[in-house]
């Protein structure tokens, strides 16, 4: 049998840690990879447009999987291309193992044609960034750099010169021991057992979840029913945490609705769970606070912390539960449940009155339809700015549907780059893409992506001719609204002309109907929902300083926009109540 080049012995170990697809754009530093990739049947080449389009893709597959995936630039400019989405990637914990293809290695630090330096340029988005610079690295350097990306969930890069790739492998056989899963951590039994000192003094406990409670959905319910506890989350908790929640209060932040801000400042002792939530102003400075994360760095650098549980959420709480006194006091809970329900029934009405006939059609209207019309276990990826607000706000979580977006890092354009990602993982699964008119169009060249691969996404454009959040930004710090205006094709017809099914949408009355045949068409397909681009109303007394990109300095109001479904659950919790 012939001898292994390098580049056919990093693909045999990309496959033997699970990878499927190797997402990327071929160019000739690449070429020894991309035809290793062609003759091992046990991965695919994904052709995108666009290498950035590679990286959300790949980040997006490791998200809904949470198993390794895979993606590679050329040389130069084609792999700066990844950095985006690998920094997205890596801020949403993502394992993503990237190729880099460098420069020929006599080459290197002469300034050659497309030279870069990619093993320096990816240091701050990856846990790991190094170069093969001799084929006796392998296939240690590139196992190292996979348990990086499994181990501590982010990225890795692996800069590889083509000459390198082309050489033989060394004798070294690949099929050394690989880490490919995580293990579980528990806290140390010091830690617990002043937590449970904590718990059992406190009179209010609340508990709030980020993303870190994948997976502990009914380990925070015990948790919550013995404390008499209400629950709230951050945006990335939502689809973990708010689903068959009778303690819910809500999410806190920005885009937040309900009680979640009253019951953080309200209790004796706060809980966060498995969230690393940005926003210092919404979180209380003078309560008790315990943070409870399987990240030790991410521990106390929000805000000042009474004890840090060093766990995974589930881990913890399993070991918790048991050993706390369930307390028998509600009132706490009950009150926090009424303003949440008193806090949704408020806004509720804002989008609600006469908005079949309302032209252009309401976003917030879009949203209640596709979230009544989506399958229960729909993936939607969502583009950030105004989407991300009707995503919060009106798709329902139910345990089973996913919702994934640039929520760390506030990319544009990603709503349908992780759309091929997801969608890659499961053919059969409903995807649906949340594009606004300015992220599809800056990476829309990847929709002949669908195309080319026949992948059923749905992609649901709110068009409203703006970069509406921007709009949104520049009008609370008082200026006029400049450089955010999107004069746009009709993109019903430009998905129709790249092959896929399209229909534009301006009128309330034809939507349903519209979305309804592009969910039963068996390909991709693009509806073009005509949106008002003065939807969002502002609250009287938002000041300038309050929102900057997505932070809000120094107040508890948020955005009032309406909530969707999310009204019904909560006067459903606040009818059981017990009464006295």
């Amino acid at each position: 049998m012939a001898k292994q080049n390098v580049a056919e012995q990093f693909v045999d170990i990309l496959v033997r840690a699970g990878v499927r697809r190797l997402y990327g754009v071929v160019g000739d530093s690449l070429n020894p990879v991309v035809d290793a990739v062609r003759r091992n049947s046990a991965i695919d080449w994904i052709h995108v447009r666009h290498e950035e389009t590679a990286a959300f893709a790949a980040g997006a597959e490791a998200q809904i999987t949470g198993t390794l995936a895979a993606c590679a630039g050329s040389c130069g400019p084609g792999n700066l291309h990844l950095i985006n989405g690998l920094y997205d990637a890596h801020r949403s914990m993502a394992p993503v193992l990237a190729l880099a293809s460098h420069i020929p290695s006599s080459e290197i630090g002469l300034g050659y044609f497309q030279e870069t330096h990619p093993d320096r340029l990816f240091q701050e988005c990856s846990h790991y960034s190094e170069l093969i610079s001799s084929p006796k690295q392998m296939p240690r350097l590139l196992q190292t750099a996979i348990q990086h990306a499994v181990g501590r969930s982010g990225v890795s890069v692996v800069s590889l010169p083509g000459d390198i790739a082309d050489e033989p492998a060394p004798e070294r056989s690949a099929s050394a021991a690989l880490v490919t899963s995580r293990p579980t951590v528990r806290p140390g039994d010091d830690e617990l057992d002043e937590l449970v000192r904590m718990i059992d003094a406190a009179d209010k406990v609340t508990v709030f979840c980020g993303s870190g409670t994948a997976g502990a959905h009914a380990e925070v319910m015990e948790l919550a029913e013995k404390l008499k506890s209400p629950v709230g989350h951050a945006l990335r908790g939502k689809e973990h945490i708010q689903y068959d929640n009778p303690y819910d209060v809500g999410m806190s932040g920005l885009l937040g609705y309900g009680a979640a801000y009253e019951a953080t400042h309200e209790c004796d002792l706060l809980i966060l769970l498995g969230t690393d939530f940005p926003y210092n102003a919404f979180l209380p400075d003078d309560v008790r606070i315990v943070q409870v994360d399987v990240r030790p760095e991410v521990l106390g650098r929000r805000s000042r912390l009474d004890l840090a549980v060093w766990g995974d959420v589930r881990e913890t709480l399993r070991c918790l539960v048991p050993r706390v006194r369930a307390k028998e006091n509600r009132r706490f809970l009950d009150r926090m449940l009424k303003k949440h329900a008193d806090a949704l029934e408020g806004v509720v009405k804002a989008y609600t009155r006469k908005v079949e006939k309302h032209v252009p059609i309401h976003p917030e209207y879009v949203a209640s339809v596709l979230d009544e019309l989506a399958d229960d276990d729909a993936v939607f990826t969502v583009d950030t700015g105004m989407c991300n607000v009707w995503a919060a706000r009106y798709i329902s979580p139910n345990g089973r549907r996913r919702v994934i977006g640039s929520f760390s890092h506030g990319s544009m354009a990603n709503a349908l780059p992780m759309a091929i990602g997801a969608q890659f993982t499961d053919r059969r699964r409903q995807v649906v893409s949340m594009s606004g008119d300015g992220g599809f169009s800056m990476l829309m060249g990847d929709f002949l992506t669908l195309v080319q691969y026949d992948l059923p996404v749905k992609v649901v454009l709110f068009n409203n001719s703006s970069l509406g959040m921007v709009e949104l930004e520049m009008l609370v710090a008082g200026l006029p609204a400049h450089g955010t205006h999107n004069i746009n094709p009709d993109f019903a017809a430009v998905a129709q002309a790249c092959g896929a099914y399209g229909v534009r949408v301006e009128k309330p009355k034809q939507l349903a109907g519209a979305l309804k045949d592009a969910f039963r068409h068996k390909g991709p397909a693009l509806v073009d929902v005509v949106t008002d681009p003065n939807a969002l109303s502002i609250p009287p007394k938002i000041k300038a300083d309050m929102v900057t990109g997505f932070a809000l300095s120094a107040s508890k109001m948020v955005l009032d926009g309406g909530v969707g479904r999310m009204v019904q659950m909560a006067r459903s919790n606040l009818r059981n109540v017990p009464r006295p």
